[in-house]
Protein backbone atom coordinates (compact mmCIF):
# COMPACT_ATOMS: atom_id res chain seq x y z
CA UNK A 1 0.00 0.00 0.00
CA UNK A 2 1.47 3.31 -0.94
CA UNK A 3 1.03 6.36 0.94
CA UNK A 4 -0.63 8.95 -1.29
CA UNK A 5 0.20 12.63 -0.58
CA UNK A 6 -1.67 14.13 -3.86
CA UNK A 7 -4.52 12.97 -6.39
CA UNK A 8 -2.48 11.36 -8.80
CA UNK A 9 0.96 11.21 -6.49
CA UNK A 10 1.62 8.07 -3.94
CA UNK A 11 4.91 7.19 -2.60
CA UNK A 12 5.65 3.62 -2.33
CA UNK A 13 6.27 1.75 1.08
CA UNK A 14 9.66 0.89 0.13
CA UNK A 15 10.69 4.45 0.16
CA UNK A 16 9.27 4.96 3.75
CA UNK A 17 10.14 3.56 7.36
CA UNK A 18 8.36 4.36 10.31
CA UNK A 19 9.88 4.50 13.93
CA UNK A 20 8.45 4.00 16.96
CA UNK A 21 9.97 5.84 19.86
CA UNK A 22 9.00 6.77 23.55
CA UNK A 23 6.87 10.31 23.50
CA UNK A 24 8.14 13.68 25.19
CA UNK A 25 5.20 14.93 24.40
CA UNK A 26 1.39 13.98 25.75
CA UNK A 27 0.42 10.72 26.80
CA UNK A 28 -0.40 10.56 30.67
CA UNK A 29 0.61 7.26 33.02
CA UNK A 30 1.11 5.61 29.10
CA UNK A 31 4.33 8.07 28.68
CA UNK A 32 7.32 5.87 30.12
CA UNK A 33 5.49 2.88 29.02
CA UNK A 34 3.84 2.80 25.05
CA UNK A 35 6.06 3.78 22.14
CA UNK A 36 3.42 6.52 20.48
CA UNK A 37 5.92 8.86 18.85
CA UNK A 38 6.74 8.71 15.06
CA UNK A 39 10.12 9.21 13.18
CA UNK A 40 9.25 8.92 9.39
CA UNK A 41 12.27 8.47 7.20
CA UNK A 42 11.73 9.27 3.57
CA UNK A 43 14.59 8.35 0.99
CA UNK A 44 14.75 11.36 -0.86
CA UNK A 45 17.66 10.95 -3.11
CA UNK A 46 16.35 7.40 -4.56
CA UNK A 47 13.15 8.76 -4.66
CA UNK A 48 11.05 8.06 -7.79
CA UNK A 49 8.50 10.46 -7.51
CA UNK A 50 10.63 13.45 -7.29
CA UNK A 51 12.90 14.82 -10.13
CA UNK A 52 16.58 16.50 -9.63
CA UNK A 53 14.92 20.09 -9.37
CA UNK A 54 12.20 19.32 -6.89
CA UNK A 55 15.11 16.76 -4.64
CA UNK A 56 17.15 20.25 -4.26
CA UNK A 57 14.15 22.21 -3.35
CA UNK A 58 13.18 19.62 -1.04
CA UNK A 59 16.98 19.59 0.90
CA UNK A 60 16.87 23.60 0.79
CA UNK A 61 12.83 23.42 2.57
CA UNK A 62 14.21 20.33 5.10
CA UNK A 63 16.77 21.85 6.32
CA UNK A 64 18.42 20.36 9.33
CA UNK A 65 15.62 17.42 8.90
CA UNK A 66 17.52 16.38 5.63
CA UNK A 67 20.62 13.65 6.04
CA UNK A 68 23.49 14.48 4.06
CA UNK A 69 22.83 10.38 2.91
CA UNK A 70 19.73 11.68 1.21
CA UNK A 71 16.79 10.98 3.96
CA UNK A 72 14.13 12.84 5.59
CA UNK A 73 13.41 12.53 8.91
CA UNK A 74 10.48 13.88 10.66
CA UNK A 75 9.34 13.19 14.69
CA UNK A 76 5.82 13.69 15.19
CA UNK A 77 4.16 13.46 19.16
CA UNK A 78 2.07 15.59 19.22
CA UNK A 79 -0.73 13.51 20.02
CA UNK A 80 -1.24 10.71 22.38
CA UNK A 81 -1.47 7.65 20.22
CA UNK A 82 0.68 6.06 17.49
CA UNK A 83 -2.03 6.25 14.32
CA UNK A 84 -2.83 10.10 15.01
CA UNK A 85 1.19 10.40 15.19
CA UNK A 86 2.00 8.65 11.75
CA UNK A 87 -0.97 10.18 9.85
CA UNK A 88 0.65 13.63 11.25
CA UNK A 89 3.86 12.58 9.90
CA UNK A 90 2.69 11.64 6.51
CA UNK A 91 0.35 15.10 6.72
CA UNK A 92 3.71 17.07 7.46
CA UNK A 93 5.82 14.85 4.66
CA UNK A 94 3.15 15.33 1.97
CA UNK A 95 2.90 19.26 2.09
CA UNK A 96 7.05 19.23 2.19
CA UNK A 97 6.60 17.47 -0.94
CA UNK A 98 4.04 19.45 -2.00
CA UNK A 99 6.05 22.32 -1.64
CA UNK A 100 8.69 21.17 -3.24
CA UNK A 101 7.44 19.98 -6.69
CA UNK A 102 6.10 23.45 -7.01
CA UNK A 103 7.68 25.71 -8.41
CA UNK A 104 8.06 29.73 -7.25
CA UNK A 105 7.09 32.60 -9.34
CA UNK A 106 9.80 34.32 -10.83
CA UNK A 107 10.56 37.90 -9.30
CA UNK A 108 10.41 40.33 -11.53
CA UNK A 109 12.84 43.68 -10.99
CA UNK A 110 10.63 47.44 -11.13
CA UNK A 111 11.62 50.34 -10.72
CA UNK A 112 9.74 52.63 -7.91
CA UNK A 113 7.08 55.34 -9.50
CA UNK A 114 8.25 59.06 -9.30
CA UNK A 115 6.32 59.79 -6.15
CA UNK A 116 7.50 57.23 -4.21
CA UNK A 117 10.95 58.58 -4.91
CA UNK A 118 9.58 62.38 -4.06
CA UNK A 119 8.01 60.77 -0.80
CA UNK A 120 11.39 59.22 0.06
CA UNK A 121 13.13 62.21 -0.49
CA UNK A 122 10.84 64.48 1.16
CA UNK A 123 10.80 62.45 4.35
CA UNK A 124 14.89 62.41 4.20
CA UNK A 125 14.59 66.36 4.63
CA UNK A 126 12.07 66.54 7.07
CA UNK A 127 14.69 64.03 9.15
CA UNK A 128 17.44 66.61 8.18
CA UNK A 129 15.31 69.81 10.04
CA UNK A 130 14.87 67.58 12.81
CA UNK A 131 18.01 66.66 13.54
CA UNK A 132 19.63 70.05 12.73
CA UNK A 133 17.18 71.42 15.14
CA UNK A 134 18.74 69.34 17.81
CA UNK A 135 22.13 71.37 17.73
CA UNK A 136 23.36 74.05 19.73
CA UNK A 137 21.78 77.38 18.85
CA UNK A 138 23.60 79.44 16.77
CA UNK A 139 24.12 83.76 18.71
CA UNK A 140 22.99 85.53 15.41
CA UNK A 141 21.88 88.39 17.00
Amino acid sequence: MAAEIAPGIAIPDDELEFDYIRSPGPGGQNVNKVATAVQLRFNAGASSILDDWSRTRLATLAGRRMTRSGWLVLSAHRHRTQENNRRDALERLAALITEARTRPKPRRATKPTRGSKERRLEGKKQRTVIKQMRGRPTNDA
